[in-house]
């Protein structure tokens, strides 16, 4: 939690049985955790939905834009219980309608651009909406209240386009991206309304280690989620010596992402947001948890697809789409790091750069190359910028002053 707010300076998240307690470090709760669990499956459809469409571009479309909503609305929650208390039961029934919202979502993804639209469109406008006007009817007059009418009023001013996308599929993609756009314009234009204006970003003070703590658990949800497809497919085909390589080289490739994100980037943004005051740690954890961590998200998902096709032919030329998969998603992984890096003033080595470089130059090279020399080529480059970052942070601040390798962040 910012200094501010330990410090009694920030008043504006109300006290209540309801509410989390101040002034004290938080941590994920076990129901949090279950709450995930519906997130599993939603990532997994996800990446379902991607193979059945045999990797065309419009199919990458269509799942590139349900994970943008279902990560919208898992993140829009997140916030929600960075202030209410899970343990209470009147935020357990929330919890509650919330997983079982995103539980439809997840079912309709398969046809989500088809004949169950209308289902997703209406669980995810039901569930926004839904959690925000608990939270106003919830807590009493004040600045914390004001924030989420003008919230709900967003929630609210997108829900027709989502519905209209739903019923008319000529018009589905133009009302969904309206809808979506208006979503993800809401925090950057910080909920303003004529009259009453925008909410100031100091007011939104968050609990640094409890924020970084559950989008660490949402990587981890998509790093799972990559294991188990290719756990899934490689029990599904004849278990071979090429099958089994191909299956360790995913492996590996999840490691690598994981050593990557959590002994580099995510321990340099907990610290950064924890010595943030009230005054930009609420526009800190907008840009870099609601904004930032899409690609990162996205980059893990579409590795996991491009894995699972390697295990599954492992001889089989990968093609471009296939090739985009196996570099593209850790190119995309990485980018996101770097933006993430930029934004807290964390120095960015010359190797993350390179390796982006190196991951898409490689698209069209390995297009014509079996899977199993794909999945390698994009595990020699992760292999290489995690052993690079390990002796360049171990070099500047000692191992003992930092076991994961972690270099300070710059002001």
């Amino acid at each position: 939690m910012s200094d501010a707010t330990r410090d009694g300076r920030d008043t504006l998240i109300p006290q209540s049985r309801i509410m989390r307690r101040s002034g004290q470090e938080q941590r994920a709760t076990f129901f949090e955790l279950f709450f995930d669990l519906v997130y599993v499956f939603a990532v997994t459809q996800l990446s379902h939905h991607l193979l059945a469409t045999h990797l065309s571009w419009e199919g990458a479309a269509q799942t590139a834009f349900m994970l943008l909503a279902i990560y919208w609305a898992w993140n829009y929650t997140t916030w929600m219980a960075n202030w209410f208390d899970p343990e209470t039961a009147p935020v357990r029934l929330v919890l509650t309608f919330v997983m079982l919202a995103s539980l439809l979502m997840a079912v309709a993804v398969p046809r989500g651009f088809g004949d169950l639209a209308l289902l997703f469109a209406c669980s995810y406008a039901v569930l926004q909406i839904g959690r925000n006007l608990f939270v106003v009817l919830a807590t009493p007059p004040g600045a914390f209240h004001q924030n989420f009418r003008q919230i709900l009023a967003w929630s609210v001013l997108s829900a027709p386009f989502w519905v209209a996308g739903g019923l008319v599929e000529d018009a589905r993609w133009p009302l969904w991206l309206i809808a979506l756009a208006l979503d993800f314009a809401a925090p950057l234009a910080r909920y303003w309304l004529p009259v009453v204006g925008s909410t100031p970003m100091s007011q939104w003070a968050i609990d640094g280690h409890h924020f970084s703590e559950r989008f660490q658990l949402f990587v981890i949800i998509a790093l799972g989620e990559s294991i188990v497809l290719t756990g899934v497919t490689a029990s599904d085909t004849e278990m071979d010596a090429r099958t089994g390589v191909a299956l360790g080289l995913a492996f590996l490739g999840s490691v690598a992402l994981w050593w990557l994100y959590f002994s580099g980037a995510s321990p340099v943004i907990t610290r950064r947001i924890g010595r943030s005051t009230s005054d930009d740690v609420g526009t800190l954890g907008r840009d870099i948890f609601t904004y930032l961590h899409i690609p990162i998200v996205a980059g893990i998902v579409l590795m996991a697809v491009g894995d699972e096709l390697v295990v599954a032919h492992p001889g089989y030329e990968m093609e471009v789409t296939g090739a985009l998969a196996v570099l593209g998603g850790p190119a995309l992984f990485l980018v996101g790091l770097i933006a993430c890096a930029v934004r807290v003033g964390h120095r960015i080595g010359w190797p993350w750069l390179v390796a982006v470089v190196v991951l898409l130059a490689g698209v069209p090279v390995m297009a014509g190359a079996s899977g199993l020399a794909t999945s390698a080529f994009a595990l020699v480059v992760l292999g290489a910028l995690s052993a690079l970052e390990y002796r360049r942070t171990a070099r500047e601040i000692g191992p003992e002053e930092s076991p994961t390798g972690v270099v300070p962040d710059t002001p």
